[in-house]
């Protein structure tokens, strides 16, 4: 049939102004249901591109920070940045590469040339790479880091999603992301354990007191994560959740992993002896996919990395340095360490080892707070062997200790170092003093514990005496496994006043109560 001049504008301007479009037919390429091309109304009307998972940023600096979205078919990314909501004079980035189906429909743009210590607001379109057209714009904010003295916030914590504890219609899902950005922190700091790729998320869970816990559930999570896109879909799932949606589009982030982004415990070489493994086994192969699938997923700029990886140095102004740390990827096997095992050992590795030592040396900021991702003296055993850094038993520093020995007292005439840690799914702080210690020579330093932000509660866990710790402030569960419909699930507040230089910790839990607070004076 042949169509008149009059027939087509007629059916053209009624698309229009109803705003339809076809789904595409074309063929999905991840798990995460990314479209290799895009969709065509009759031929005439283009379908726009579209953000599927909001927007994020992260690793901000004094001139700017990465933004990160992800599209539903290969477009290019487009930042505007401005002082105001409404973007008069808005700068204009455009992503170097396209957002295809290689990186899983992911990109990222760094911003560059901002003012130091500004809050910016930032607006993301997708451009069509084959039609031109532009997807709804996404908005949001972030503050670069200052160049002078200035008061700074900023929360951290752990633990997203564990013990197949999901997104939970019944507690109108991860309220600790809402209760974070109701207190304005300046960016956040994820210790890792961002996802539990080893945790499948069910439709319920019978818990010990008789409760249901009920979840919104995804095909990834349905069994552990061995192939690239399950892995993928192990981030696609958290940020089904409106809060941290929101969240991600209000706080920068500065992202840390651990574990679980691959499998509880690994460490490189291992063979996992895991029966829910039916496709890979091997922990190199797995780590590579969950690094990759991390990587995509993150606003995470790993060329600020020293390795490219994970381990750098975040400097956010005069008065703080942040060190993330990588206690994964270099470690040595947990089969080493048990009990009677006297030989040396590492969670660091020499590279990282003296890096970290240089720059922590180096460094010209007031406060120096070292993110390790496991924490120091608590022992965490891994059957027989140990996961952490401890031992597991009193005396003189064996195995993986004589590398913290090393790392301490390099430190020892460095002032204000302070350690920031997850991993226990507990808040605690803790005073490390070298008079009650077997090893003595360090200075004293605190470390204070958070988490978990969405997951099974567990803890205490027994303290190594071998560097001298003494337990400030404990907070967590009633029982093993205890759920997040309960008051357990922590972050991490700290307050870094200009005036004074007084760093304040505050432990809170998701639900806004202030647990504990203690104020450290500069030196």
């Amino acid at each position: 049939m042949s169509l008149s001049r009059r027939s087509f504008l007629t059916a053209s301007g009624l698309a229009v102004s109803a705003g339809l479009t076809v789904p595409t037919s074309a063929r999905a390429l991840s798990s995460t249901g990314l479209s290799s091309g895009s969709s065509l109304f009759q031929g005439f009307l283009p379908s726009r591109p579209e953000i599927t998972h909001g927007v994020a940023t992260g690793d901000m600096r004094a001139d700017g920070a990465l933004v990160w979205t992800r599209s539903d078919r290969p477009a290019r990314m487009v930042v505007e940045t401005a002082a105001t909501e409404d973007f008069n004079n808005a700068r204009r980035f455009v992503a170097k590469q396209a957002l295809t189906p290689e990186t899983d429909g992911t990109g990222r743009v760094r911003l560059t040339g901002l003012e130091a210590g500004q809050d910016v607001h930032y607006r993301v379109t997708l451009e069509d790479l084959t039609t031109g057209a532009a997807s709804e714009p996404v908005t949001g904010t972030f503050r670069t880091a200052p160049a002078g003295e200035e008061d700074i916030r900023f929360h951290w914590s752990a633990d997203v999603a564990g013990q197949g504890y999901g997104i939970n219609p019944d507690m109108d899902g991860m309220i600790g992301w809402s209760a974070m950005a109701a207190r304005s922190p300046q960016f956040f700091l994820h210790s890792g354990d961002s996802v539990y790729s080893d945790n499948p998320i069910e439709a319920e869970v019978k818990l010990e007191d008789g409760r249901i816990w009920r979840n919104i559930t995804s095909d990834a999570k349905s069994k552990v994560a061995e192939t690239l896109d399950e892995f993928r879909g192990q981030y696609a799932y958290n940020l089904m959740d409106k809060h941290y949606l929101e969240f991600n589009r209000q706080v920068p982030q500065l992202m840390q992993w651990d574990d679980h982004e691959v499998s509880n415990n690994w460490y490189p070489g291992e063979i996992l002896d895991d029966p829910r493994y039916t496709i890979e086994k091997n922990a190199d192969v797995l780590s590579a996919r969950g690094f990759q699938a991390f990587h995509e997923w993150q606003p995470l700029d790993s060329t600020m990395a020293v390795d490219g990886r994970i381990y750098r140095k975040v400097s956010y102004g005069p008065l703080l340095d942040i060190f993330i740390l990588d206690m994964r990827t270099y470690k040595d096997e947990n089969d080493k360490h048990h009990a009677g095992d006297n030989e040396y050992g590492w969670i660091l590795g020499d590279k990282q080892r003296d890096w970290l030592i240089n720059e922590v040396k180096n460094s010209t900021a007031t406060w120096k707070v070292i993110a390790n991702d496991l924490p120091l003296g608590i022992i965490m055993p891994d059957g027989d062997n140990q996961e952490g850094v401890s031992s597991g038993t009193p005396g003189e520093p064996v195995g993986r200790e004589q590398e913290l020995a090393h790392v301490l007292t390099a430190f020892k005439d460095i002032k204000n170092v302070v350690w920031l840690t997850a991993d226990v799914h507990y808040c605690a702080a803790h005073e490390y003093d070298p008079n009650k210690a077997a090893y003595q020579d360090f200075a004293p330093f605190w470390e204070f514990v958070s988490g978990p932000l969405h997951a099974g509660g567990f803890g205490p866990n027994e303290m190594d005496p071998t560097f001298g710790p003494r337990v400030d402030f404990f907070h967590g569960p009633d029982y093993v496994n205890q759920s997040p419909l309960d008051d357990i699930q922590h972050f991490g507040e700290v307050d870094i006043n200009a005036e004074t230089k007084e760093f304040t910790v505050r432990f809170i839990t998701t639900r806004g109560n202030v647990l504990y607070t203690k104020t450290l004076p500069a030196a």
